[in-house]
């Protein structure tokens, strides 16, 4: 009768909204995988989920509401590699980013983040964006969206490699960043592709090169930091599922396994191509062993740039 009875409990979920934390302002490139994870659960599970912009501190503030949330299945965390890059920014963190969390899937990966320049900058490649800068040592200015975000370690790692001194000017979002960029107020920010390709393509801003290890197929002529010059340098980030350590493991596997059919199906990988992303869809184990090496990766990358956790 016990058993009966457990059973029964677990095939009540899902009875209610999900409620789907994102620790970043609306608008930015994570809704693109998230609204596709989301789009097939609600499809096959009859959920509805309700997005939830818990914003500030590097995403550390969403991400500790997820780990402090009830363990039920009704609280999901969908983020990006900050996840992996906060425990190296920060002396202490108010939850840990491995034990507190129970790994769903990753949905995907990136090429990495773009060096764009505003068009009056006169430098058309990465070589001669250095050498300006060489030239101008700490005047050149550099986006981000805040200490820690991707697009600041990208620029800063970018600085270290090529030996130049830039300015970062932080924001609070990707959006009022990259909007003074466009104004010619800032003159370069090494941002998502998502972003920033359809400005490129425009004429608004002048692309050259990119921080990941291949080409980005909409803007095949832009080389990477490795081709330019920049040995070895791949940095790229990733966007995923998690839910508070403990939920119910059926609730995770269930969860993990309709996200990778979603990542599987031809129009969700087009979709994600279309928008600069590269669909991965893994179990909660091979998301797990992910997080761990990218973890170590990212604390290697702050030591390399110098910065001092806050």
């Amino acid at each position: 009768m016990l058993a009966n009875t457990t059973h029964a409990q677990q095939e009540a979920w899902p009875v209610k909204p999900v409620r789907v934390v994102i620790p970043f302002s609306a608008g930015t490139p994570i809704e693109v995988p998230a609204r596709v994870a989301t789009r097939r659960l609600a499809e096959t599970t009859g959920l509805s989920f309700v997005f939830d912009y818990r914003t500030g501190a590097s995403g550390t503030i969403g991400t500790e509401a997820v780990a402090r949330a009830p363990k039920d299945g009704y609280t999901m965390l969908i983020t990006n590699c900050s996840h992996s890059a906060n425990p190296a920014y920060y002396k202490k963190l108010p939850y840990d980013a491995i034990n507190d969390f129970a790994p769903v899937s990753q949905i995907n990966v990136t090429y990495g983040n773009l060096l764009v320049i505003h068009p009056s900058l006169p430098a058309r490649s990465v070589k001669e964006f250095i050498a300006l800068a060489k030239a101008r040592p700490g005047e050149l200015k550099y986006a981000s969206a805040g200490i820690g975000s991707p697009p600041h370690v990208s620029a800063a790692l970018f600085a270290v490699m090529a030996g130049i001194q830039l300015l970062h000017v932080p924001y609070k979002g990707t959006a009022v960043a990259f909007n003074d960029v466009i104004a010619g107020h800032i003159e370069a920010m090494v941002a998502s592709p998502t972003v920033v390709v359809p400005f490129v393509n425009a004429g608004r801003l002048r692309a050259l090169g990119l921080g990941g290890p291949r080409r980005q197929p909409h803007v095949p002529d832009v080389p990477t930091f490795h081709e330019a010059g920049l040995t070895g340098f791949d940095l790229t980030c990733y966007h995923g599922v998690w839910y508070p350590a403990g939920t119910p493991n059926d609730i995770v596997r269930r969860v993990a396994g309709e996200v990778a059919k979603a990542v599987a199906l031809p129009e969700t990988r087009k979709h994600l191509a279309d928008n600069g992303l590269i669909p991965t869809g893994t179990t909660p184990e091979e998301f797990a062993e992910f997080l761990r090496k990218d973890i170590a990766k990212q604390a290697d990358v702050v030591k390399r740039i110098g910065l001092q956790p806050q």
